[in-house]
């Protein structure tokens, strides 16, 4: 289109999604909170009519992904996060094995598909440009790599300091107003509660945040309300981020780059977030190939980067995808940000997981992993869970043995020790 062209506007409860698709194609939406619930609920209701399509997708909080729904359409990601657990457990979805930060390249390469890109934005500013809300991450790709671009432009969106979508590089724009999908703060058990305890000991002041959102980074950011000059950076960030902010906590004011901002990919959070969020010149939203790129993190000093996992086994290698044959993790930008803490000058990279799963009854420190391997153990810096803290880098495997058996649940340590007397009887 060019510059003068203006994007063609389109009836949100009348839309023909013929007008831009075709059988075959292959559509790229934004994910998590930048969902754009209208036009994935359109594509899903009609969209088996038009044929052979597809549908790439990296999170999906809302309800809309349903086994039903995508009857008829193709659906991938990079991993089964959020509801996308339901279409995994029920083998429709493809996972694509890679790392967030290859997947805005993999989708200007061709490699995922993307004739068409469905984002939503907030509505435009003054020079006609929409923010492009709630997620940056992989849609800048997206849109410059589809031969049709369909925007959602949502009044209740916030307009969100970083990329921009220019009026002229719409085809089609859909208004609506409706409230953006919201992931609400997870309920802090006690087990949450000593794992963030262990955790934040290695947070100090002055470090920079690198946090994901749940129960166990939630309770993570409610203990760090004593320390002063906090950064962030984070592939996302939740509600949490707000309080720190306003405490006075979160000021990065000691960062080597983009001092007095909090650079992420994904707001993921509730309206108290978004709300935050609008104009705010405090938070700046950054594509994947900013917020994961090693160059960029290798300027962070005193990072700190927690993480979860589903299993470590006793020798630290770390599985955050699958257990058996469940499905319900994913790659994601684990391993990224793992490297960069562990490198960082004063910085750590914090794995932390529950002792336990299935109400007790099956250790998640293991003698051997029952899925993939997200992590390797060579990366790995600090693992926690409620019974403490271990430092596992530059450790033999012996050594490494001995530490996570000391975290496990008390109830498997013995069978645990077999494990490790084999190791420390060959040396690896």
């Amino acid at each position: 289109m060019s510059s003068a062209t203006k994007p063609r506007y389109l009836e949100a409860d009348r839309l023909d999604l013929t007008e831009f698709l075709r059988a075959g194609d292959r559509i790229v939406v934004g994910q998590a909170c930048g969902e754009p619930t209208t036009l994935l609920a359109a594509l899903l209701a009609h969209g088996r009519d038009i044929g052979d399509l597809g549908l790439f997708v990296a999170t999906s909080f809302s309800d809309l992904l349903t086994p039903a729904a995508v009857e008829g359409i193709s659906v991938s990601s990079m991993g089964a996060i959020g509801t996308l657990r339901t279409l995994a457990a029920e083998h429709l979805l493809g996972v694509i094995p890679c790392h967030v930060g290859r997947v805005g390249p993999l989708i200007e390469s061709g490699v995922i598909g993307c004739d068409v890109a469905f984002v939503q934005v907030s509505p435009p500013d003054v020079h006609g440009d929409h923010s492009f809300g709630l997620i940056s991450d992989y849609v800048r790709a997206a849109v410059a790599k589809a031969r049709v671009v369909v925007a959602e432009v949502n009044e209740r969106v916030p307009f969100t300091y970083g990329e921009r979508l220019a009026a002229s590089e719409i085809d089609y724009a859909v208004r609506v107003s409706r409230p953006p999908v919201a992931v609400a703060p997870a309920r802090i058990g006690p087990t949450d509660a000593a794992i963030a305890d262990h955790a934040a000991a290695y947070v100090e002041d002055g470090s920079v945040l690198q946090v994901g959102v749940g129960a166990v980074p939630e309770a993570i950011l409610r203990r760090l309300r004593d320390r002063t000059d906090l950064g962030v950076h984070s592939g996302m960030v939740g509600d949490g981020l707000v309080d720190l902010i306003e405490a006075g906590v979160v000021t990065n004011a000691r960062k080597a780059i983009d001092r007095g901002v909090s650079v992420t990919g994904a707001l993921i959070g509730t309206e108290r977030l978004y709300a935050f969020a609008d104009r705010e010149p405090r938070i700046r939203m950054c594509p994947t190939g900013y917020t994961h790129d090693a160059s960029v993190l290798a300027q962070l000093d005193k990072l700190v980067t927690v993480n979860s996992a589903v299993q470590v086994d006793l020798t630290g290698q770390v599985n955050a995808e699958q257990s058996g044959t469940a499905y319900f993790g994913g790659t994601g930008g684990q391993v990224d940000f793992v490297r960069a803490g562990a490198r960082s000058p004063g910085g750590h990279s914090v794995i932390a997981l529950p002792a336990t799963a299935k109400g007790g009854t099956v250790s998640r420190i293991t003698a051997a992993l029952s899925g993939p391997v997200t992590t390797a153990r060579s990366d790995v810096d600090v693992i926690v869970t409620e019974f403490g803290a271990v430092e596992l880098a530059g450790r033999t495997l012996a050594e490494r043995a001995e530490r996570l058996i000391g975290i496990a649940h008390p109830d498997f340590r013995e069978d645990l020790a077999a494990t490790a007397y084999d190791i420390r009887r060959r040396g690896y």
